[in-house]
């Protein structure tokens, strides 16, 4: 038997029927119920002619339906691909066409979105009615629970496969959204850590559900919107743990602090300082008071934990693991960081054993030899990206029979075998030749008590090729001198790479998961600089 998602999911439905499977706010789900609705789904979209690996878009905020279509969709061999509920038309065109889009399960609050760019292969849209009263743009579609009611609650799905796939649209902080293409087998053991990150992979499906069996249920918190992949991987750990998926509809913090009380949550996951800060703000008021003795991890995936934050998180919950780690899109989880190590003091990380960086002729680097290269991946990587043999020939490499991924960090390997990151090569900004990565700057603008988000970009300069800028905002209620916040920056970093322009902002612009947004970063920086 395959390592395929939906045969792992209905095998744990088998042993575990009752227990709780989502909450979102004030909505449950058991594993019994998740499998009838997903099950109705499924028979919903095939009788609307959606067929094995075809793609179904889900374009929703955090919820019960987003997860349950999910499963629908990996039921019946289909695709879920998710779309980021942010975007304005012209990036919805681009990536509807660009995903090869069947068929939509959407939220009324973005149907008129969807309406006006709504292909000729988009034949199909289910619509979650959110109580927004938002207009639908004249958007056909049919009603969720319409849906639901006329599929069938039994499975009678046709048999399924490793090979079948599963696509992550990664969310474009660069340019344009790629969608990553993984064989389900390959995602399941580098992205969902082979159904037991804690331990040892499994070495056959049916072992998934007897361990979940054995185990006490657990509590999940997925912070950042699902439509970013960490989300995703998040729920599917724990869906193969037999745990309690906690949702919130959109992250705001106090009533985060209070479902993750409510809810028992043993472990969050989030992006970054961009959720993070805001918590540990929540937990500083003076009225705060919340049970959080259930809390064993807070993860951060796709943006590390800044040391301001982590330190005031700290202060609160002392007891609690904070566990930055390692991956992307393209990789799935590849390590943590090392011990002693900060945005501030250096990005290190402990890699697993598939991971390495090989230098600019695609060999090794020697350990110690401070040669810089790009982190890869061996072993489970995806197949490619979507509809994009370009970008899949520059970032998947096979080296000696070895297939590999290389999405893009610069890096060397420590003495000690430990991987210094630097940051994405695509950011790296070049000022008289020294090579700046924004986010050793960004870590020591947000070590300012005063300074609330940073973004580091670099903008053109006639004598230096580019110059170092930042876009930061401040803590409520302070006021930012630029220039003190340069002095104080260059005590934490060397003078070339502090900013040499820094323009106060009301709110910085981030994408939905907490991931900066450099090409919004560039354009406002520039657009200043004039």
């Amino acid at each position: 038997m395959d390592f395929n998602l939906a045969d792992i999911f209905e095998t744990i439905v088998d042993v575990v029927p009752d227990r709780e499977a989502i909450v979102c706010e004030d909505d449950r789900l058991t594993y019994a119920e998740l499998e009838e609705k997903a099950n109705r789904l499924g028979h919903h979209l095939q009788e609307a002619g959606v067929q094995p690996g075809q793609h179904v878009g889900v374009q929703l905020y955090n919820s019960i339906e987003y997860l349950t279509t999910a499963v629908a969709c990996l039921k019946i061999r289909a695709v879920p691909v998710n779309v980021n509920y942010r975007y304005v038309e012209e990036e919805l065109s681009y990536l509807y066409n660009d995903a090869d889009l069947v068929a939509l399960v959407v939220h009324r609050e973005l149907a008129s979105r969807a309406a006006a760019v709504r292909t000729e292969k988009l034949k199909h849209v289910v619509l979650v009615d959110d109580d927004s009263g938002a207009d639908l743009g004249g958007l056909d579609a049919v009603p969720w629970d319409e849906a639901i009611l006329k599929g069938s609650p039994e499975r009678g799905f046709g048999p399924r496969s490793g090979d079948d796939l599963y696509i992550i649209y990664t969310g474009g902080t660069t340019g344009m959204p790629k969608g990553v293409m993984w064989r389900q087998e390959d995602i399941f053991f580098s992205g969902m850590g082979g159904g037991d990150p804690a331990g040892r992979p499994a070495e056959r499906p049916e072992q998934i559900a007897e361990q979940a069996a054995g185990r006490d249920p657990s509590a999940t918190f997925p912070m950042a919107p699902l439509m970013h992949g960490a989300a995703q991987l998040a729920s599917f750990i724990c869906f193969h743990w037999g745990g309690k998926v906690v949702l919130q509809h959109k992250f705001e913090p106090k009533a985060a602090l209070r479902l993750m009380e409510r809810e028992k949550v043993n472990t969050v996951s989030l992006v970054g300082d961009a959720m993070a800060r805001p918590l540990a703000d929540a937990l500083d008021e003076p009225d705060a008071n919340y049970d959080l003795s259930s809390l064993i991890v807070i993860s951060s995936a796709g943006a590390v934990f800044s040391d301001a934050v982590r330190d005031q998180l700290k202060e609160h919950l002392p007891n609690i693991f904070l566990v930055d780690a390692y991956g992307a899109s393209e990789t799935g989880h590849q390590g943590t960081m090392a011990a002693e190590s900060s945005p501030e003091k250096g990005l290190r990380f402990t890699m697993n054993d598939n991971t390495t960086v090989l230098d600019d002729d695609l060999k090794p680097v020697e350990p110690g030899s401070g040669v810089v290269g790009r982190v890869a991946l061996k072993g489970h990587v995806p197949l490619g990206y979507y509809n994009d043999p370009e970008k899949t020939a520059t970032t998947f490499k096979e080296i000696d029979g070895q297939r590999w991924v290389l999405p893009g960090d610069m890096a060397t390997i420590e003495a000690d075998g430990t991987v210094l990151v630097f940051g994405r090569g695509s950011v790296c900004i070049n000022s008289g030749g020294e090579k700046i990565y924004p986010e050793e700057v960004e870590a020591a603008l947000k070590s300012h008590p005063d300074v609330f988000d940073a973004v580091v970009v670099g903008v053109k300069d006639e004598k230096w090729g580019e110059r170092v800028t930042a876009l930061v905002q401040a803590r409520p209620g302070r006021t930012l001198d630029p220039d003190e916040v340069v002095a104080h920056c260059r005590t934490k970093v060397a003078g070339y790479k502090a900013p040499r322009q820094i323009y106060v902002l009301d709110e910085l612009v981030r994408s939905p998961s907490g991931k900066a947004d450099y090409p919004w970063a560039r354009k406002t920086a520039a657009a200043l600089s004039q």
